[in-house]
C-alpha cells in the first residue's frame, strides 16, 4: 500500500510541477508578445537543415505522417488535423517539416510553407497553443530563421512584419525560458535557436553572448570528454552535434570565432560518431536511436572539419571491430540508470554487423513510435542481437514514474561489471563479459568475436558460466527447483527485413541472402536447437514494424558453464567449404 500511494504522490507532483511549468510557459509568451519586434535580418539567412524530397512531395499530396500516424488531408490546412497524440502535435510544432517543403522548393511547396507558417502566426503567434515549449521554439526558431527567405518571397509589408513580430516574440521567450527545458538535447535545442536568432535578428544581438555562455555550460556539462552523452544514443548524439555545428556555422558567416567549450565540444564528439557509423554510412541502433537522417551526419563532419579517428577503446561504451566492407558494432558497457535510461535498452553485449552497403545483423530497435506496449518490448534484451535467458533481460526495469503529464519507467538494476579485452592487436577479436545475471541466475554472460582480416567471416563463441563459489551455490540453487530443464537461454541474431533467409543444409545452417544478392551462411556448433522465427525491424517514418526473421538458438545450462559455437560467413568468399565453428583452421 505504501509503495501505490508513493508511486501517487509521485505522479501527482509530476503533473503539479507540469502544470506549473506550462502556466509559466504561457505567460512568457503573452508578455513576450507585447515586446517591440525585430525589425528584419543582420544578413539574408541560408538555409543548414537537410529535408527529404520524397516527404516534401507526400506534404504537397496531403499526406502527413508525423510521430508513428499518417492522416489524410488534402485540403486541410495542416493546424486544421486531428491530433491523435501529444507527440503528433509536437512534431507540427518544432516545424522541422519545412526542411522537406523547401527539398522540394516548387512553387506549389513554397505556398504550402507559406499557408501553414502565416496560419500558425495567426492562430498561435500570441501565445496559445502546445507549440510554447523551450525546446519546440528553439526548433521552430532554426527553420523559421533558415527558410525565411522561402516564407517572405511575394508576402506583403504586413506579413513581413507580422513574421519578424513573431520571430521576435520567440526570442524572447526563449531568453526567458530556456533553462525550463529539460537537460540534454531540448536544452540544446532551445538554446541553439536562441543563438541562431540573436545572430540573425537586429535588434536581437543581446542575447548572444549569454546564450553562447549557457552552451558552453551545457556542453561541458552534458558532453564528456571523450564525446559521449549520459543516454548512450547515438542518433541524439548525433542531433546534438548537429545542432553545434549549425551553430558554429552561423558564428563564422556572422564573423564571430567559436567559444572555446563550443568547439571543444564538436572536436569531441566527432571521433565518436565515426566510431559509431557502420561502413553503409548510417548511425548503430542502440538505446533508442535509430540510423540518422540520410545526410546528417556526413554534413556535420563536413562543417566540422576535424579528421580525428578514434581507434583506442570504447567511443561511448562500444566496441568497434571493423575490415573493408565488414563493420560490427557492440554495446560494451551497462546501459545508463536513473532520468538518462528513459529509453535505454538492455542491450549489453549485443551487436549489429553491416557488409557493404547493407545491414546483416540488426537490433530490433525503438517501439516508441508504436504505443507503450512497443517501446517496452524493444527495451528488453530478446529484441536484440545477444544472449538473454529465458524470462529476464541483462537489466531490468523499476516501477513507472511520473513526468509531467505522462509516465516512464527506468532501469533499476543493470551490470554493474562489463569488460572487454583485445585478442590481438588488430582490434578484430575481442572478448566481452558482464554481471547481469549474477542477481538472478548466478551466472556471467562472456562473448567472443572474432572478425577476419577480409570481413568475410565472423567467429563467435557465447558462455553462461557460474564463475565463482558464491555464484555456483545460487545456479545450484535454482537447478535443483527443476533438474530436468535447468537453466533455459536464447541466442538471437536479429535479421535486417531486407535480408532473406532460410534453414539450409538439412537444418544444420542458416543461409542469409542481402538485397545485392551477396549470401552468408549461419552456422553452429550443435549444442544449440536453431531455428528462424520472426522478428521485427521498428524504426522512426514507419506506421508499423516492419516484419523480418531472426535466428535463434536455444539451449538449456545444466552445469556451471556452457559454450555455444557459431560462424557466420560470406559464401561468395569461400565458395569449396563453410568453416566448421569447432576447428580452428
Amino acid at each position: 500500500m505504501a509503495k501505490v500511494r508513493s508511486g501517487f504522490e509521485e505522479r501527482k507532483t509530476g503533473i503539479l510541477r507540469a502544470r506549473i511549468g506550462a502556466a509559466r510557459n504561457r505567460l512568457s509568451a503573452r508578455l513576450a508578445a507585447a515586446s517591440r519586434p525585430a525589425t528584419g535580418f543582420t544578413s539574408q539567412p541560408e538555409p543548414r537543415t537537410i529535408g527529404s524530397f520524397a516527404r516534401g512531395r507526400q506534404l504537397i499530396a496531403g499526406n502527413f505522417q508525423f510521430a508513428g500516424f499518417l492522416i489524410e488531408g488534402k485540403d486541410l490546412l495542416i493546424w486544421d488535423l486531428p491530433m491523435p497524440d501529444k507527440a503528433f502535435g509536437e512534431t507540427l510544432h518544432g516545424m522541422a517539416w519545412l526542411d522537406d517543403l523547401a527539398a522540394v522548393g516548387d512553387r506549389e511547396a513554397r505556398a504550402r510553407a507559406q499557408d501553414w507558417v502565416f496560419a500558425w502566426i495567426t492562430r498561435h503567434g500570441k501565445g496559445s497553443g502546445p507549440g510554447w515549449t523551450p525546446d519546440l521554439t528553439g526548433r521552430r526558431m532554426v527553420r523559421l530563421i533558415n527558410h525565411a527567405i522561402l516564407l517572405l518571397n511575394g508576402r506583403d509589408r504586413a506579413q513581413a512584419d507580422a513574421f519578424f513580430r513573431t520571430l521576435a516574440q520567440q526570442t524572447l521567450f526563449l531568453a526567458k525560458r530556456w533553462k525550463a527545458a529539460s537537460p540534454g538535447l531540448p536544452r540544446f535545442e532551445a538554446l541553439t535557436g536562441l543563438v541562431a536568432a540573436g545572430l540573425a535578428l537586429r535588434g536581437m544581438e543581446r542575447h548572444v553572448a549569454p546564450a553562447l555562455a549557457a552552451l558552453g555550460q551545457e556542453c561541458a556539462r552534458h558532453i564528456d570528454a571523450r564525446g559521449a552523452i549520459p543516454t548512450r544514443n547515438p542518433e541524439e548524439l548525433l542531433e546534438v552535434m548537429t545542432l553545434l555545428v549549425w551553430t558554429k556555422q552561423a558564428l563564422e558567416e556572422a564573423g564571430q570565432k567559436p567559444n572555446t567549450p563550443l568547439h571543444d565540444a564538436i572536436e569531441r564528439i566527432a571521433p565518436t560518431l565515426r566510431a559509431l557509423r557502420h561502413v553503409d554510412g548510417g548511425l548503430a541502433r542502440f538505446h533508442g536511436g535509430g540510423r540518422g537522417l540520410d545526410g546528417r551526419l556526413d554534413q556535420a563532419l563536413a562543417i566540422a572539419e576535424t579528421r580525428e579517428s578514434r581507434h583506442d577503446d570504447l567511443s561511448m561504451g562500444f566496441a568497434r571491430l571493423h575490415t573493408l566492407r565488414t563493420s560490427l558494432i557492440v554495446d560494451t558497457s551497462a546501459p545508463p540508470k536513473g532520468v538518462a535510461s528513459a529509453n535505454a535498452h538492455a542491450s549489453t553485449l549485443a551487436f549489429e554487423m553491416t557488409c557493404g552497403r547493407h545491414p546483416l545483423i540488426v537490433n530490433c530497435g525503438s517501439g516508441a513510435m508504436f504505443g507503450r506496449e512497443w517501446h517496452r518490448a524493444g527495451r528488453a534484451t530478446p529484441s536484440h542481437s545477444t544472449l538473454a535467458i529465458n524470462g529476464y533481460s541483462s537489466s531490468r526495469f523499476g516501477p513507472v514514474r511520473a513526468f509531467g503529464q505522462s509516465a516512464r519507467t527506468y532501469f533499476e538494476a543493470t551490470p554493474t561489471e562489463v569488460w572487454h579485452r583485445a585478442e590481438r592487436p588488430d582490434g578484430l577479436h575481442l572478448i566481452f563479459g558482464h554481471d547481469g545475471y549474477i542477481p538472478t541466475h548466478g551466472m556471467t554472460h562472456i562473448r567472443e568475436l572474432d572478425l577476419s582480416q577480409d570481413g568475410c567471416s565472423l567467429r563467435g563463441q557465447d558462455t553462461l558460466g557460474a564463475m565463482s563459489v558464491e555464484d555456483r551455490h545460487k545456479f545450484d540453487a535454482l537447478l535443483l527447483k527443476d533438474p530436468l530443464n535447468g537453466i533455459p537461454f536464447t541466442l538471437r541474431f536479429h535479421l535486417h527485413p531486407e535480408a532473406d533467409a532460410q534453414i539450409d543444409l538439412g537444418g544444420a545452417a542458416v543461409s542469409v541472402v542481402l538485397k545485392s544478392g551477396e549470401l552468408w551462411l549461419f552456422r553452429h556448433d550443435g549444442v544449440g536447437e536453431l531455428s528462424l522465427e520472426p522478428s521485427v525491424y521498428l524504426e522512426k517514418g514507419r506506421l508499423r514494424p516492419r516484419a523480418s526473421l531472426q535466428i535463434v538458438l536455444k539451449a538449456n545450462v545444466f552445469e556451471h558453464i556452457c559454450q555455444i559455437g557459431w560462424t557466420l560467413t560470406s559464401a561468395q568468399a569461400t565458395p569449396s567449404r563453410i568453416p566448421n565453428p569447432e576447428s580452428d583452421t
